[in-house]
């Protein structure tokens, strides 16, 4: 590997420190060393990398950079909220306090290429200095004049300054309308299986074999990789999961060979936390809690994601709760369920359960929007005025597919629905907003 970084103007030793930082990216490596020239000799005066999230570019300069001691000056746009923050960041990494205290404070560019200048005629440079811009689409919403100001930078400071753009969008769609300095450009593609597996087995726990590791990174993107190939979500995922993998291999159940056992064990889980990929909806420490209650619940929350959880508004869970009280009992029992004083009902009503199927064997029954509502203001422990905002979560309990519409579209009179979740389902819903559910099903008098 360290052979596609052989440069005349570093030290192979450098070079070889470098190649060990950067797997699967030497390539790249290579061609921006290429880019860049000896330390001395001016280099181009802008270079565009784009790519997709997470393909390496900021992780690639800055192993550069740091390692062959060049001067850099690394400036992240989204954090430079103004432009006067931009010029006093790349002041302040190359000339120090002063420099950046001589800095109007509306600078503008004209003020920036000024003092530099000034700064560059005291401390002329001996290297080329390098500005690396990390997440350059934001400058196109920044005046016009600037993004082809830095491009020929070289040109306006007089000194040996390079301008590194790194982006996720590609050069066409930065490109002024009015004509600029056209960059030298350098595509990061998107890391293969392979190389994503390469990358990932470098972070084995220091317990267990490299075999032993490897094997779970090849579990990991089997479930993930078609969904995801983003390499820091990917890392985060493996560091989550990989204390449940180890769990029979723990126990002695197992054996770090056995790879079929080890994958039965953590496939559910794998498969849970693809529901939540990108979502960060609950905390690393937060979700290892929910899968230690799930066990002590002996399974009462299964198939019940964290998504589930934190999405559902707390009037849709009561809704839900109605629509499933509605459809598991008959309508009949409505009055003595959520009547206080219901009158004298007779028990050959209620106790001839053991006569007839019960209902959640015969499956939900359609019920109409009035007895949904009238059963939701029964349940709901506060008063809810019946506004728009309760008739949009029933619809949008539709569009999540846990309640269905049975009636047609034209019958706007008295819409009919079907709740379509199951009971270890509703009963995780109740415990979250502490309603008993068991107490008002006919099922379970």
């Amino acid at each position: 590997m360290a052979a596609l970084l052989q440069h005349p103007g570093y030290e192979e030793e450098r070079l070889q420190r470098v190649a060990e930082q950067l797997p699967c990216r030497e390539v790249q490596a290579g061609i921006l060393l290429s880019l860049m020239g000896q330390p001395h000799q001016y280099s181009y005066p802008s270079i565009f990398i784009y790519g997709h999230r997470a393909s390496g570019k900021s992780h690639v300069m800055h192993v550069l950079l740091k390692e062959l001691e060049l001067p850099h000056a690394t400036v992240s746009c989204v954090e430079c909220v103004s432009v006067a923050l931009l010029f006093e960041q790349v002041l302040l990494s190359f000339f120090g306090c002063d420099a950046a205290s001589l800095l109007p404070r509306s600078a503008s560019l004209s003020d920036f290429v000024r003092i530099y200048r000034q700064q560059c005629s005291q401390s002329p440079a001996k290297q080329t200095r390098y500005i690396v811009m990390e997440k350059a689409e934001l400058l196109r919403d920044t005046d016009a004049n600037l993004l082809p100001a830095l491009l020929r930078l070289q040109e306006l400071v007089e000194d040996n300054v390079t301008i590194i753009l790194l982006s996720e969008i590609v050069w066409d769609k930065f490109r002024p309308n009015t004509g600029c300095f056209e960059p030298l450009l350098l595509h990061f593609p998107d890391y293969s299986k392979g190389e994503l597996h390469t990358i990932l087995s470098q972070d084995r726990h220091p317990s267990y074999s490299d075999e032993f590791y490897s094997s779970y990174i090849n579990i990991l993107l089997g479930v993930f990789y078609s969904v995801c190939r983003d390499l820091r979500e990917l890392r985060h995922l493996a560091a989550l999961n990989f204390s449940k993998f180890c769990e029979p291999l723990e126990e002695g159940k197992v054996k770090e060979t056995d790879t079929h056992k080890l994958w039965r064990n953590i496939e559910p889980h794998l498969k849970k936390a693809m529901q939540t990929v990108y979502l960060r909806e609950v905390s690393s420490v937060q979700w290892e809690q929910m899968q230690q209650t799930e066990e002590k619940e002996n399974g009462a929350l299964r198939g019940l994601s964290a998504h589930t959880h934190v999405e559902l508004p707390y009037y849709s869970k009561f809704l839900l709760i109605a629509a499933y009280l509605a459809s598991y009992n008959p309508a009949r029992t409505d009055k003595r369920f959520f009547l206080k004083h219901h009158g004298k009902i007779r028990k050959t009503n209620f106790l001839k359960k053991n006569e007839k199927t019960s209902n959640h064997l015969l499956g939900p029954k359609p019920f109409p929007l009035d007895r949904l509502l009238a059963i939701f203001y029964s349940v709901v422990d506060s008063r809810v005025a019946p506004t728009a905002s309760i008739f949009s979560q029933i619809s949008s309990l539709v569009t999540l597919q846990l309640l269905t519409q049975v009636s047609h579209d034209d019958q706007l009179d008295a819409p009919k629905y079907k709740c379509a979740v199951s009971m270890d389902f509703i009963c995780a819903i109740s415990r979250t907003v502490n309603f008993e559910i068991v107490k008002y099903l006919y099922d379970f008098l």
